[in-house]
């Protein structure tokens, strides 16, 4: 299996054939303007949460490709309400896990805030845990660091995508801390260097990872990494 990196918080996994896209923002971020979305066609689309820099380009892929919308209650009517298909919007809640053909997705805790581009209640933020064959997979989302995810610590994960750049959510020493938290040792960044505020110094936060022990991975836009 494998995953690509279109910036920001936005990544598409591909589970042996499986296409499992998250937060579509490109079109709108210029460290991505190499990227066609005319060309993401994925299965399942996964939000962690509704603010526009997460869910931008949301309606041309879905309509592009027919992708199943998965997100929590409140995100997921704001879905529906912008056109997706009622039986393409799967609806659920934290302590739900969904069983899919690719794997299970188990909806987890986010340190955030949540509201839809119009300004409107969204529900809360969230994270996804992705079980697929032997890996585990954790996608944080927006967070801030918090204690719940020490619950993920005996989950063994494989993988961890944790945002890096600040301001907004956790900092690169917050992360490292959270990567402790979640006993999962390689790291790919998320939501970092398209504005000025999470801007980051990508050698200096890998050195950082590297002292304590962990890697961390800072793919370019467009780059596919295997898991």
């Amino acid at each position: 299996m494998n995953v690509t990196y279109y910036g920001q918080s936005c990544v598409e996994f591909d589970f042996d054939g499986t296409k499992v896209l998250l937060d579509p923002f490109i079109t709108y971020n210029e460290l991505a303007n190499n990227i066609d979305i005319a060309t993401i066609r994925p299965d399942y689309i996964f939000l962690s949460h509704c603010h526009q820099d997460h869910v931008a380009d949301l309606i041309p892929i879905q309509k592009n490709s027919g992708a199943t919308v998965a997100a929590i209650v409140e995100t997921a009517a704001w879905a529906k309400a912008q056109g997706v298909p009622e039986d393409k919007v799967i609806d659920y809640n934290f302590g739900g896990t969904l069983d899919l053909p690719f794997g299970r997705v188990k909806m987890v805790y986010a340190l955030h805030t949540n509201s839809t581009p119009e300004g409107d209640y969204a529900g809360v933020p969230v994270g996804f845990v992705f079980f697929v064959g032997t890996k585990k997979i954790y996608f944080a989302g927006d967070t801030g660091l918090t204690l719940e995810m020490k619950l993920l610590e005996d989950l063994e994960l494989d993988w961890a995508f944790l945002p890096i750049g600040g301001h907004y959510t956790m900092d690169v020493d917050d992360a490292i801390r959270a990567a402790r938290f979640i006993n999962c040792k390689n790291i790919i960044g998320i939501h970092y260097d398209t504005f000025p505020p999470i801007r980051i110094d990508r050698e200096a936060a890998k050195r950082k990872f590297d002292e304590q022990g962990l890697t961390l991975h800072l793919p370019s836009v467009g780059e596919n990494l295997t898991l």
